[in-house]
């Protein structure tokens, strides 16, 4: 498989370049009834790999399958809402859906095939309270149980969700916030549970789902699903794309140029890969040349992969950690990547003592550990003789043009 797009969203079909173990894999775990939890850090293609798989199951018609997006989602019934929209096209579902839409929703009569998805969403949202929305969630399963063929249900963003009931826009958690994302990650694994065999789940998000939930200690919720980790591409499978990119665009990238490219973003993200190509080919056409150097590696990775102006995905990194840790736990997470940074990439152990020290004296103990368990999880450290060294060489180098010069060391404070 080739892909040609330069592109920040999901890519399938003929775009979608390799992954095939991870697809077997994965389709390994549907045919068994697996309930699955796709873990990767950001950018690394969750997204693209169900769909690409939901799609292969339908061209096969083994399966049936259904994507949601949670993303914009607020509470659980959205997620509901949003579950039975997409869940509409299925044979089985529809009838009933249109059912729960005359029983729940007032005005809606016999021309429900007429509305569009997005008034539809609309309509039925606002049938759906605290009330019911347990009720008609169960309903939306029951009609995805009832389907002449098993049902495939692709939840993505379902962490962020989690995330939200738990901790709202100030990222605090509440006892009533606590109790509403219990019930949730409840009702969802009692659904799994219920009709294992006939609705088989796949979960993926840009943040963790597991370091969420261990936050609030409601862990054992995420016990139904097991963990499918994606990781990078290897260098090869790197460079193999970015042949494929430069035969597409009609540019020349010697061998020598896309290993250094490689070795620069040093963990090879499929978003990274493409990023740096993309630069790359937009230099070479204001240059109006057609073959990459050395030189123009160093001048695009500098000037445009870490300037300010650099990249939305890698400030994405700062505000996905601020989301999941909250402002406390984000500031910590903060100091431990500066530290790193000014250490030559490296977070030892002597640093994360003499944090967990100041942790201590503020009343904060579990701070610095669930900091290091989020950077961890997420892709963003892992450990290394001495301490915690980064993934990426592309966030390292993003990171120390970012926050290296005006971080001060805790051993100098």
């Amino acid at each position: 498989m080739t892909t040609l797009r330069m592109s920040s969203n999901w890519v399938d079909g003929d775009l979608f370049f390799d992954r095939e173990v991870e697809l077997r894999l994965l389709r390994e775990r549907v045919e068994n009834g697996t309930h699955t939890l796709l873990t990767a850090q950001h950018r690394m293609g969750k997204t693209s790999l169900a769909r690409q798989l939901l799609r292969l199951l339908e061209e096969d018609g083994e399966f049936a399958s259904v994507f949601v997006d949670l993303e914009g989602a607020m509470d659980a019934g959205d997620a509901v809402a949003e579950m039975a929209i997409q869940a509409r096209p299925l044979q089985s579902a529809r009838r009933r859906i249109a059912t729960q839409l005359r029983n729940s929703v007032r005005g809606i009569r016999d021309n429900i095939e007429e509305l569009g998805v997005s008034e539809l969403r609309v309509k039925f949202r606002a049938g759906l309270d605290a009330g019911n929305w347990q009720r008609i969630g169960d309903q939306v399963f029951e009609a995805l149980a009832a389907n002449d063929r098993p049902v495939v249900l692709a939840v993505d963003e379902l962490p962020i969700l989690v995330n939200r009931l738990l901790k709202g826009h100030e990222y605090r958690v509440t006892p009533e916030r606590l109790a509403a994302t219990d019930a949730f990650m409840g009702w969802l694994r009692r659904c799994c549970q219920t009709y294992e065999g006939r609705v088989c789940l796949i979960i993926s998000g840009s943040v963790g789902l597991e370091p969420v939930l261990s936050q609030a200690r409601l862990s054992a919720h995420a016990n139904v699903y097991t963990a499918l980790d994606l990781g990078p591409w290897p260098h090869e499978v790197a460079v193999e794309c970015l042949v494929a990119l430069g035969r597409g665009y009609g540019v020349c990238i010697p061998d020598e140029i896309r290993r250094e490219m490689c070795h620069r973003l040093r963990c090879c993200v499929p978003h990274h890969v493409q990023l740096f190509f993309r630069h790359l080919y937009e230099h070479l056409v204001r240059e109006q040349r057609n073959e990459a150097t050395l030189d123009d590696v160093e001048l695009v990775y500098v000037r445009y992969l870490l300037s300010v102006r650099g990249q939305a995905s890698l400030v994405h990194y700062e505000e996905r950690l601020r989301m999941v840790l909250g402002d406390e736990g984000y500031t910590e997470a903060l100091s431990l990547l500066s530290e790193a940074v000014v250490n030559g990439g490296l977070l030892t152990h002597r640093i994360i003592e003499l944090y967990r020290g100041e942790a201590v004296e503020t009343g904060e103990e579990d701070s610095v550990a669930t900091a290091l368990y989020v950077l961890q999880h997420d892709g963003y450290l892992e450990e290394s003789e001495g301490g915690y060294a980064f993934v990426s060489g592309l966030l390292e180098d993003w990171w120390s043009a970012r926050h290296g010069q005006s971080f001060t060391s805790i051993t100098n404070w």
